[in-house]
Parts: structure tokens; sequence; C-alpha cells
């Protein structure tokens, strides 16, 4: 597990440092004396050869990660793996990508123009994972790109990194519902993502989820400096399934709207 623990810990730094700030605030108030269990991260990529799901599964994978669930998000463009550690003290990862040849011809050409500008070499470190991003773009680019996907102009934007870490709902003593630790987050100032209702999920598909609205974050682009939305915080409930293992999968119709955590 060291060398789980060791990516894990670079991804969190930059998630916590360029990506989410506020997630040291969340720690703060969900924390009960000892650190909060990290359900699973989420990456996302452009499904295009030198960047796709696999290029970025295959630092998990190496470290004893293997593929489990897979989905599709068909509205969205997008299609996701998730992976999972033989530990089960390991995080799960979820990884998505766009897929950018059913996008428009305008949007496919700027995708592949950013993506020519990554170094091969680079993307055979692990390091790459939580590296930010390894292109120039302006801002004029970003908004079109963010106009027709908003995960496009997210990723072109930010590049390389855990959107989103999630605390396991199931480890709090505290609280033992993901709507009582929405409601203390509200408590505490954070917006809650509202999209398909505040809690994605019930008992029956074994899988509650919740999230916080994402940060806004500065990003300086070849032309201007902004703010725009950035990392979120998740809260996941899994339940048992019938053998009485906690579900580990995830549902479809609650992640399409966990993606929309980071809408202007």
């Amino acid at each position: 597990m060291e060398r789980v623990h060791a990516l894990f810990d670079a991804l969190w730094q930059d998630y916590t440092t360029r990506l989410c700030p506020s997630a040291a605030k969340v720690h703060s108030l969900l924390e009960e004396g000892s650190p909060l269990l990290n359900d699973h991260i989420a990456l996302r990529t452009f499904a295009l050869p030198k960047v796709g799901l696999d290029r970025l599964a295959a630092p998990f994978i190496a470290i004893g990660y293997e593929p489990k669930g897979e989905y599709h998000f068909e509205s969205k463009k997008l299609y996701a793996h998730h992976y999972q550690h033989p530990n089960p003290d390991a995080p799960k990862v979820f990884i998505s990508e766009l897929l950018v040849g059913q996008c428009s011809t305008e949007l496919q050409t700027a995708v592949r123009s950013l993506v020519d500008q990554v170094d091969d070499d680079a993307m055979k470190d692990p390091s790459f994972l939580y590296s930010g991003r390894p292109w120039l773009l302006d801002s004029k680019t970003y908004e079109m790109l963010a106009a027709e996907s908003e995960y496009a102009g997210w990723l072109a934007a930010h590049g390389f990194g855990a959107n989103h870490f999630t605390v396991s709902v199931n480890q709090l003593s505290t609280f033992d519902e993901v709507k009582a630790v929405n409601d203390l987050l509200r408590q505490s100032g954070f917006a809650i993502n509202e999209a398909g209702g505040e809690v994605k999920g019930d008992p029956q598909v074994c899988l509650e989820q919740s999230s916080t609205m994402a940060d806004k974050v500065s990003v300086r682009f070849s032309d201007e400096e902004r703010d725009i939305p950035g990392g979120f915080y998740e809260f996941a409930k899994r339940y048992p399934l019938a053998d009485g293992n906690l579900y580990q999968g995830f549902v479809e119709a609650s992640a399409d709207k966990i993606f929309e955590s980071t809408d202007k």
C-alpha cells in the first residue's frame, strides 16, 4: 500500500492547493479524531490515444488496481470506468473521458490542437496525473469549449488532476445520513449541488451521494487570468448487497448529476 498512499498523497496535495482549497474546511467540519476515509477520486480526460482513459488508468493498474464497472453518459458524450484495489482500504478510482469524435467539428479541432501539445514521454510518468494543464489555452477557446461541453471546458482549463475526493459517510460516527452532512455544510456556507436532488440515489440502488458545488479558483490563460469552477467535495454512503458486503460500484443516473458540480 506504500505506493498507493504516495500516489494519493500527491493527488491530494494538488487537489487541495490548485483545485479545491475549501477541502481543508470540510475536513475541519467532519473529522472526528481520525483521518477521513476517502471513498473514491474522479479524473477527467479526452478520448484521444495520447491521453485516453487507458493512459490515466495505467499508473493505478501498475500499483495493483483492477478495472471493474463501466458507465455511459450519452447526453454528456462521456464514457467511464472505475477501478478497485484488492485492499479494501484503498480508494476507488473513477476515470471518465469525453468522446471527442461525437462532438462538433469546432470542438474536435480545438481539443486535438491541445492534445497535440502533450509530451508523450511525460505521460509515462505517474506524476502527470496531478500535473495540471500540459497545453497552452486562451480564454476564447475555453469559452467555446465550455459552451458546448462544460466537461471539455473544465478539462481544457485545468488539465490533469483529481476532479474530486469523496468522504465515506459510512465511516462517520456523528453523521449517518448524507442529508445531515449536507445540512452541516450549508450552515457553514457551502453550496450543495441540487441537480437531480441534493441526495442522488437511495438505499434501493445501494448508494447515496451528494457534493458541494465546485470552488471558484484562479486560472491563468494565455491572454488573461480569471476565476472559474475548480474541484468539489463529494460525500457517499454505501449500502449492503444481499451477501452483506457493501456495494462498490457507481450509479450512472447519480454520477451524471455529480458531474454538474463544476457547472458555472
